[in-house]
C-alpha cells in the first residue's frame, strides 16, 4: 500500500479534527457564564493529576475550585497554576464534603481509588477516576455498585475509549475486517536492568509529605524514597505495571474484539535481572483465554526494550489479516494462503492515521465526561467497562503470584473451585479505613 493516506484514512483524520473542533465549540457554548460552569475538585495533583488539570482547563464550561494532595509541595505548585482553586487541603474528605463541588477528579495512587471514588459518589459527586480503577477485584465491583446506587456518572481514565480511530476500528473488526481474530498481543517494554528503581534505605518521610495518609488503608510501611511519589507502581501493595500499562492495552483489545472477560488466565514471571526494591516481576507474560475461542497475550518486559512488533501498541491477528494499532494510527496487513489453502489474499492492505495525540485524547475524554454530567448518559469508559478491564490485570497478578492457571467465572466474579485464589480478591484495610457502602 502506498505511504499516502487512503480515502478512509482521510475520513478518519477529518472525523478526528471535527471531533476536536466540535468539543471546543461545545465547551464554549456551555460557558455562558461562570455560574453555569461545572465545578471540579482534584484529589492528587502531581504527575497525572497535573496533566488532567490541563486537559480539563481546555473546556470553558468547567473550572477547578478545590485541590487536595498529601504532599504540600505538590499542592502548592498546582495551586499556583489554578487561581480559582481557593480551597486546598491534604485530606480528601474535606474536599468531598463541600457542597459547592459538582465532580471529583481522582489521580491518587491506585490503593486510594476505591475509598475516594465511593465516598464521592455517596456525597452526590460525579467522578473521573484514573486507571487502574482499583487494586482488588472486590473494590472494583464495590465501585460499580456505588456508582449505580447513587446514580453517578463515573469515567475511568482509559482515554483510548474516546478515540474516534479506535471506535471505528472496533466496529470494523467486529464486523469481520480481519476474519476471526484468534490471537491478540501487547507489551510493556523498558530495559530497567540492572538497577531498576534502586535500593533505598528506610528513612523518615520528608516534612512536606503526610506519609501515614499516603499509606491510607495499607499496612504501615516505613518510608522509602523509591516508593513515593511515582515509583509506587513497582510495589504490589500500591499498584503494578500490569495495572499501570496492561489495563490500557487489554482494554483496547477487548473493545476491538467485543469481549467482556476471560474464562481462564495463566501468568509466569519473576525478578530475573533487575536488582532493586520492587515487589513485582521484572519479567512477566500472561495469556488470557476466552470462551469465544481467542487468546490475548500481554508481556511486561522490563529487562529488554527492543520492539516486539513492527508498529503500534496492540496486534490483532485474524484469519483474514493482522492489525497493528496505536493511539493515532493503524495498519492492516493481509493474510496470504496457508498450507493446503487457496492462494488469494483475504483482505486489502490499509493504513489509517488520525491527527490527535495523547494529550488531545485525554482532553476528548474529559469532554465526554463533562457532556455526560449534563446528559446523564454513560461515558465512553463507564465504570463497568473500567472494572472489567482492570480485572484482567488483577487476574494476571494473582495467577503469577500463585504460580498456576486459574479458571474465572465472570458472572460471579470468583475463581472456579479455588478457595486460595478467592481469598485474594480483597485484603483487610488498616484501621480506621473501611470501604464505604
Amino acid at each position: 500500500m502506498p505511504d499516502r493516506m487512503t480515502r478512509r484514512g482521510f475520513q478518519v483524520k477529518a472525523a478526528s479534527t471535527f471531533v476536536l473542533s466540535t468539543a471546543t465549540a461545545v465547551s464554549a457554548a456551555h460557558a455562558s457564564g461562570s455560574n453555569d460552569r461545572i465545578r471540579l475538585g482534584f484529589i492528587g495533583v502531581a504527575n497525572r493529576g497535573s496533566q488532567l488539570m490541563k486537559a480539563f482547563a481546555e473546556h470553558d464550561d468547567c473550572e477547578t475550585v478545590a485541590l487536595c494532595d498529601v504532599d504540600s509541595q505538590a499542592l502548592a505548585k498546582a495551586a499556583g497554576n489554578v487561581p480559582n482553586a481557593t480551597f486546598q487541603t491534604g485530606d480528601f474528605r474535606k474536599l468531598i464534603e463541600r457542597t459547592d463541588i459538582d465532580a471529583v477528579v481522582i489521580a491518587t495512587p491506585d490503593h486510594w481509588h476505591a475509598i475516594q471514588a465511593i465516598s464521592a459518589c455517596a456525597a452526590g459527586k460525579d467522578v473521573y477516576v484514573e486507571k487502574p480503577l482499583s487494586v482488588t477485584i472486590h473494590e472494583g465491583r464495590a465501585m460499580v455498585n456505588a456508582a449505580r446506587k447513587y446514580k453517578r456518572v463515573v469515567q475511568v481514565g482509559t482515554h483510548r475509549r474516546s478515540s474516534p480511530l479506535y471506535a471505528e476500528l472496533s466496529n470494523r473488526v467486529q464486523a469481520g475486517l480481519l476474519g476471526k481474530v484468534c490471537v491478540s498481543r501487547a507489551y510493556r517494554l523498558s530495559n530497567m536492568a540492572p538497577a531498576g528503581i534502586g535500593i533505598e534505605p528506610l528513612s523518615s518521610p520528608p516534612q512536606h509529605l503526610d506519609w501515614d495518609m499516603w499509606l491510607g488503608p495499607r499496612d504501615v510501611q516505613p518510608y522509602q524514597a523509591n516508593i513515593a511519589p511515582y515509583k509506587f507502581r513497582w510495589w504490589q501493595d500500591y499498584s503494578s505495571q500490569m495495572g499501570n500499562w496492561g489495563v490500557h492495552y487489554l482494554d483496547a483489545i477487548r473493545w476491538c474484539l467485543g469481549e467482556e472477560a476471560p474464562s481462564s488466565v495463566c501468568a509466569m514471571g519473576g525478578r530475573f535481572a533487575v536488582d532493586d526494591d520492587r515487589t513485582i516481576p521484572d519479567t512477566m507474560e500472561v495469556t488470557f483465554q476466552f470462551d469465544s475461542g481467542r487468546l490475548a497475550i500481554f508481556g511486561q518486559y522490563e529487562t529488554s526494550g527492543n520492539p516486539m512488533m513492527p508498529s503500534g501498541e496492540i496486534e490483532l491477528r485474524g484469519t483474514g489479516g493482522t492489525a497493528y494499532v496505536s493511539e493515532r494510527a493503524y495498519e492492516i496487513i493481509p493474510e496470504g494462503h496457508g498450507q493446503f489453502q487457496e492462494k488469494v489474499p483475504r483482505t486489502k492492505p490499509e493504513k489509517q492515521e488520525a491527527s490527535y495525540n495523547n494529550h488531545s485524547l485525554t482532553s476528548l475524554h474529559a469532554r465526554n465526561f463533562l457532556d455526560c454530567m449534563t446528559s446523564r448518559e454513560n461515558p465512553h469508559a463507564d465504570i463497568e467497562i473500567g472494572h472489567r478491564s482492570t480485572t484482567f490485570c488483577h487476574l494476571a497478578n494473582l495467577s503469577q503470584k500463585l504460580g498456576r492457571r486459574l479458571e474465572w467465572d465472570a458472572k460471579t466474579e470468583h475463581f472456579v473451585a479455588d478457595e486460595e485464589a478467592n481469598s485474594l480478591l480483597h485484603y483487610e484495610y488498616r484501621s480506621p479505613w473501611t470501604l464505604p457502602s
